[in-house]
Formats: structure tokens, C-alpha cells, sequence
């Protein structure tokens, strides 16, 4: 699933891809702007991107989509 944080402030947004679900993601951002904190999430990648909550803008989450396996689609 593709994320994009919008910073306060800033021209460009964050984007990662994360394995999470968005029902997962919604909780660790809920949870984060209610105690004030640091919104702390890892990509696909394993790299982490920590957004201090007063500096978030915007989060949004693209459509959870299953990864396809295989060349082409069905006959």
C-alpha cells in the first residue's frame, strides 16, 4: 500500500510503500496524534520515517492491493 504524509511547511510530501494494512496504519497515526508524539512507520524496505505529529499535515493511504505472481492474466 502507497502512503503520503504531507509535512507543514514543506513544498514536497513523504510517499512509502508498506506492507501494513490501513487498518494498522490508521491506529499507529490515530495513536500518534493523540498522545502528541511521533508518528513512526516502516516502509517496505524496512527504512523508518518518523513525523513529529504537530508537523503532519495530511496522511493518506492508497488502496491495499494483493500482489499479483506470474506473467500475464487468465485465459
Amino acid at each position: 500500500m502507497e502512503i503520503t504524509i504531507g509535512v507543514q511547511n514543506q513544498a514536497r510530501e513523504l510517499t512509502l510503500e508498506s506492507d501494513e494494512t490501513a487498518e494498522s496504519v490508521t491506529t499507529a497515526v490515530r495513536e500518534a496524534i493523540a498522545g502528541g508524539g511521533v508518528l513512526d512507520l516502516t516502509d517496505s524496505k524496512g527504512r523508518r520515517i518518523l513525523v513529529p505529529t504537530a508537523s503532519l499535515g495530511y496522511v493518506e493511504l492508497g488502496a491495499e492491493e494483493q500482489r499479483r505472481v506470474g506473467f500475464g492474466g487468465a485465459h
